[in-house]
């Protein structure tokens, strides 16, 4: 299928590894110019080598509050223009509800949560100056089905989900998509070093990170112009709700 985003500019953030990286690559095969971020410079490096097309890194700390703006306007500096954003963070620390303080809480929305909001927001405006934007959030399918162990999580990414809903309504009009691709266990380095995959689709599977990258491109595609507030699980079936 061709995609139709050949030529055109993403930023993808938290990017030097994981699904974040897999992401990057799969736009960076279809044509799209790519700047990545993390960091980690050398595993940066890495990635941005490993980039099919063009690519550039930009090595900071996404969650600090004035990253999103440096972001945006290095990638626009560079490239021209900016029509994708895929925003993206590491998750925070494991804990049950009653177990987390409010200081916890509070970090996981600032990390999870608002860090997404803002690189949204910085980025809005160039995608509305050329009526053409794709807009596709890393979350978790714990916004569908809450994971007991990873209550900070639960709460900073549902939080973000409910805002971007709302926020799709307001872009729609202008040419804008978002969406949100809700990943379960996949094989990233991180989850085979914690041994993760017990459960995943119901028989001790995970996914595979390049896919879970291209269900992400395809999100940020134009066949997928009509395709928007979405919360898309890829998860090998492992929530068992109906909506």
């Amino acid at each position: 299928m061709d995609l139709g985003i050949a030529g055109k500019v993403a930023l993808v953030a938290a990017s030097s590894k994981g699904l974040g990286r897999a992401s990057a690559a799969a736009l960076s095969a279809d044509g799209v110019k790519v700047v990545l971020c993390a960091r980690g410079g050398d595993a940066l490096a890495d990635a941005v080598a490993a980039m099919p097309g063009e690519a550039h890194g930009i090595e900071l700390d996404v969650t600090t509050p004035d990253a999103p703006a440096r972001l945006v306007g290095e990638t626009v500096d560079r490239f021209g223009g900016l029509d994708i954003v895929v925003p993206n963070a590491g998750g925070p620390p494991p804990g049950r509800a009653l177990d987390v303080d409010d200081d916890a809480v509070l970090a996981a929305v600032e990390a999870n949560m608002m860090t997404s909001i803002r690189l949204v927001r910085e980025a809005v405006p160039h995608m509305r100056s050329s009526g053409w934007g794709r807009i596709c959030l890393i979350g978790s399918v714990s916004v569908k089905q809450p994971i007991p162990t990873l209550a900070l999580s639960n709460t900073a990414r549902t939080g973000l989900w409910a805002w971007a809903k709302t926020a799709s309504a307001d872009l729609f009009a202008d040419g804008i998509t978002l969406n949100m691709a809700c990943p379960g266990l996949h094989a990233t380095d991180r989850m085979k070093q914690l041994g993760g995959g017990a459960g995943a689709g119901g028989a001790g599977q995970m996914g595979d990170p390049d896919d879970f990258g291209k269900v992400v491109a395809f999100l940020c595609s134009e066949p997928a112009r009509f395709v928007t507030g979405v919360a898309l699980q890829v998860d090998g079936g492992a929530v068992q709700g109906l909506l």
